[in-house]
């Protein structure tokens, strides 16, 4: 029977996601989140010998590889409270599904492993909740392990994120004498008996440990007292302050965005974990205390604030899609007024109305259909076909809500049917990849005749040919990975191009002179027009016509052709002819003027660089440096910690494939690493002109096969 949480007022009801760099631990603490909360009544291991596997890894894939790849929603009840909550995957090619789940959400736990801290993925996380300003608790897991210190976690919180963090929970001993916490609110210690950590036993705080408590509680305060007038005055003066006060307090500040409370436990041993959900009922913010921004359409995109009101109009947000069992499931953010199954809803974007067949609640891949959706509420549609992003409401306003950040792709492949009946199941699979997921993206290379497909990482795209093997029975061969290179310029680089043909009546004429030149390595856009010319030179209806044969100029760069970015067009001078300019002539002229300019510019091939983030046992550290370096990377950092190294490094992304194998070899299987998009930076000599060999010859190829 599915709890009935139509009846829940809206100020006890908290919609939170749980991210983390990979391996923290996330998915283990959402599995007890949902057993203390009797969602569950058995706990599954993620990487268990039991064939069950996490109820919020739910994909096959997911279980084999033990890693989340999709975000898996689900819902359950705390003490009255109604918690949504979204189990969002660690890894950074899956970066997607973290901004989707944070635009959405009012708040996040931000995981930490005790042994590690703050590490590559943890940084990704926070610039995303910072990004969505999202308030965040956080929780420091895996106290049980060897080599636990929650302390240098706090540290690195303060120093690597530059967060203003506090603990509100303080370990009773760590590593296998892990044995409880203490709450330091309260000043109580709690230990957790029974097989599940299910039975809670308060009791007063160990004499060994009751004068740092003291410090952290008064450290804590101190922090606190900043946000709350009452808990200042007190604290000033020297009076108690009751455990309601301070909460308060603790809740202003972390609202705010200028506080973190930290709590520590063990979600694998049972330890610490209902008292975190309690932390998210006194901490987070419930639906309509955070503001949400529209854009009225109708208003020049004025900007409106939704208030989470059930008689208002509605407005959701689509902010994932699933291909289910029962065709597409579209999930949705309520933000403002109340949807009933049957009801017509309209599409901001293309205007379509659609009517509502069903409204279900997830539990990771189980339905409970429910008749209505109100403001807060994080809901699934059946029936409603619409793309990732699209901002519904009932009709009566034109609003849209702003969308998600979508990170440009780093790498591509290209990919074709083993055999030729698979085809049909191959763009259906395309289709519904894309439709699903924006960081994944397909198109067809006209000159090879190939499909190519691009995304975030290796792993992304691997992940994506395996689903289309399981999922739609088409087995795919998969070509050479491809580095999404750029190119740009060095330097000035002056033209003056005469566009002239005659051929019977009237021929096409125009003159375009001027000059490009490289943009400031951080402009925002990667192309700029300036258009300087005076005295009516080239006539005002055919500027536009000079930028757009400038923009079609650097969408194929004449090195290796790829994008041209970071280039500034000027144009000073130009003639016409009073019959035979136009448009068209105007937009070749300008064209060819660019390539002119180009040659002429020091043009360079620029390739993408990786963040890389590797850690291994100490013992590897030689070998890992050194296949940094053979890489052809530039190590930032490094530094080691309880038999750890972390090594940090900028590494060209074209020189990573196949690095988690030697990583393994090198590490006999100890070493993980992580990677993300950096910046572009200038190729090596060596690296260009071999680059502009491949292409020069691949050219010559297609000209002689024409």
């Amino acid at each position: 029977m599915a709890e009935d949480t139509s009846k829940v007022p809206i100020e006890m009801v908290r919609n939170i996601g749980i991210s983390a760099h990979i391996d923290s631990g996330k998915t283990t603490l959402s599995e007890r989140i949902l057993f203390y909360t009797s969602k569950i009544h058995a706990i599954h291991e993620v990487k268990g010998k039991d064939q069950v596997g996490a109820t919020m890894d739910f994909m096959e894939l997911e279980r084999e590889k033990g890693i989340t790849i999709q975000s898996a929603a689900t819902y359950c009840m705390w003490k009255g409270f109604n918690i949504n909550l979204i189990d969002t995957p660690g890894h950074v090619d899956f970066t997607i599904e973290v901004e989707r789940a944070l635009r959405v959400l009012d708040g996040a736990v931000l995981v930490l492993c005790s042994v590690a801290g703050v590490q590559s993925q943890s940084i990704t996380v926070d610039r995303q909740m910072k990004r969505y300003k999202v308030p965040r608790l956080c929780f420091v897991n895996k106290m049980d392990r060897a080599g636990a210190n929650p302390f240098r976690g706090i540290q690195m919180l303060r120093e690597k994120l530059r967060h203003n963090a506090h603990l509100v929970m303080y370990p009773i001993g760590a590593e296998d004498q892990f044995q409880g916490v203490v709450d330091l609110v309260q000043m109580k210690a709690f230990y957790f008996d029974g097989d599940n950590g299910e039975k809670i036993r308060e009791e007063a705080i160990p004499a060994d440990i009751k004068g740092e408590c003291e410090k952290y509680r008064e450290e804590l305060i101190s922090a606190a007292a900043e946000f709350d007038e009452v808990v200042g005055e007190k604290y000033l003066g020297g009076e108690e302050i009751s455990v309601d006060e301070l909460r308060a307090a603790i809740r202003k500040g972390t609202l705010s965005l200028q506080l973190t409370p930290v709590f520590v436990g063990s979600a694998y041993k049972n330890k610490g974990v209902q008292l975190l959900l309690d932390g998210v009922t006194y901490y987070l913010p419930n639906p309509s205390e955070k503001e949400n921004i529209a854009l009225d359409q109708n208003n020049n995109e004025a900007e409106i604030s939704l208030k989470s009101e059930p008689n208002l109009p509605f407005v959701g947000l689509a902010f994932k899609l699933e291909d289910g069992r029962y065709g597409q499931l579209t999930y949705m953010r309520v933000y403002q007024g109340q949807l009933k199954k049957g009801e017509f809803i309209v599409n901001s974007t293309n205007e379509k109305r659609v009517k509502v067949p069903r409204i279900v609640r997830m539990h990771a891949n189980e339905m409970n259909d429910v008749e209505t959706a109100k403001a807060g509420d994080i809901v699934a549609l059946f029936g409603v076909e619409c793309s990732s992003g699209d901002t519904f409401t009932d009709g009566t306003i034109k609003y849209s809500m702003t969308s998600m950040f979508v990170p440009d792709a780093v790498i591509s492949l290209s990919v074709q049917p083993k055999d030729k009946s698979g085809e049909t199941n191959f763009s259906k699979a395309l289709n519904r990849f894309t439709k699903e997921d924006p960081t994944f993206r397909v198109h067809r290379d006209e000159e090879s005749n190939q499909t190519i497909i691009s995304g975030m990482g290796e792993l992304h795209l691997e992940i994506y040919c395996e689903r289309m093997k399981r999922e739609y029975n088409c087995e795919v061969v998969v070509g050479k990975p491809q580095v999404a290179y750029r190119e740009t310029i060095q330097a000035k680089g002056t033209f003056n191009y005469t566009h002239k043909k005659q051929t019977g009546g009237s021929g096409q004429f125009g003159r375009v002179a001027g000059y490009l030149e490289p943009l400031p390595s951080d402009a925002v856009l990667q192309y700029e027009f300036v258009d300087e010319i005076t005295g009516g030179v080239i006539p005002r209806n055919f500027i536009p016509a000079v930028d757009k044969g400038f923009k079609e100029a650097i969408k194929e760069g004449r090195l290796i052709g790829f994008p041209i970015v970071g280039v500034r067009c000027v144009i000073n001078d130009g003639a016409y002819h009073a019959v035979d300019s136009s448009e068209q002539a105007f937009k070749t002229a300008a064209l060819m003027a660019f390539r002119e300019g180009y040659e002429r510019a020091t043009p360079v091939v620029l390739e993408p660089i990786m963040k890389l983030e590797v850690s291994a046992p100490e013992e590897f550290q030689g070998s890992v440096m050194g296949q940094v370096n053979q890489r052809r990377g530039v190590i930032v950092n490094s530094g080691t910690s309880d038999g750890y190294c972390v090594i940090e490094a900028e590494v060209p992304l074209s020189e990573m494939f196949g690095y988690s194998t030697d990583l393994r070899s090198a590490t006999q299987g100890k070493g993980e690493f992580s990677m993300e998009f950096q910046k572009y930076s200038p190729a090596p000599r060596n690296v260009q002109d071999e680059l502009v060999k491949k292409y020069q010859e691949k050219k010559a190829k297609e000209a002689a096969g024409k």
